[in-house]
């Protein structure tokens, strides 16, 4: 009888280099895919975190104005109506006592000022102004943040929206407008915050 031949199988040197530099390809690539989406994830994150803040203090804003009042000095609810500022009376701490409030547009910073009133008579010390921050990823690109309406709006659109500096006395809804993104790069995926709000006092006047 004749004997089997013994054949011996395997990997040649090359071939196992060979699976190993693809290995590692597929290994980087998977890397590389999996930094991509976490970061993806992390951008999404912060502009949800960013949208979802703005939007609670856009709404505290309008609350405020529609509540706004006269000062504990006699001052008139409306004060700095400007594009990117303004400044009004209103108790937003429900103590009883009406707070000077100014919200303004710095660069891309959106911020909230608070003056107490002070002092008999009271008093609003601008050295006493406590600021925080809303936002900082506005992209209004010099749009206004704030738009002024008298009270012959909305059937009035000739002289609508009020120039600015606007005249407080002239002034009954103020219309906030916002676009936020985390990134200045990719204006398709801005988000748009707008609001309007009425002074209910004013209106009251009219």
């Amino acid at each position: 009888m004749k004997k089997g031949r013994n054949l011996n199988y395997g990997f040649t040197f090359i071939e196992i280099l060979i699976a190993l530099v693809l290995m590692s390809m597929l290994g980087a690539a998977l890397l590389t895919m999996q930094y991509i989406l976490s970061q993806n994830q992390i951008v999404a994150w912060r502009s949800y975190f960013s949208v979802d803040q703005a939007n609670v203090s856009v709404s505290a804003l309008v609350r405020e104005i529609r509540t706004a009042r006269y000062g504990e000095n006699g001052a008139y609810p409306l004060e700095t109506l400007n594009n990117n500022q303004i400044s009004f009376y209103s108790d937003i701490d429900f103590d009883g006592e009406a707070d000077k409030v100014r919200y303004f547009l710095n660069g891309p910073v959106f911020s909230k000022g608070v003056i107490k009133p002070t002092g008999d008579p009271p008093t609003y010390p601008s050295n006493q102004e406590v600021v925080n921050v809303i936002t900082s990823n506005v992209r209004n690109a010099g749009r206004p943040v704030f738009y002024f309406y008298n009270g012959d709006w909305p059937n009035d659109t000739v002289n609508n929206p009020l120039a600015t500096p606007a005249t407080p006395a002239n002034t009954k809804t103020i219309r906030v407008y916002l676009r936020l993104n985390t990134t200045d790069d990719e204006p398709v995926k801005d988000f748009i915050l707008e609001s309007f709000a009425s002074v209910r006092v004013l209106k009251q006047n009219l």
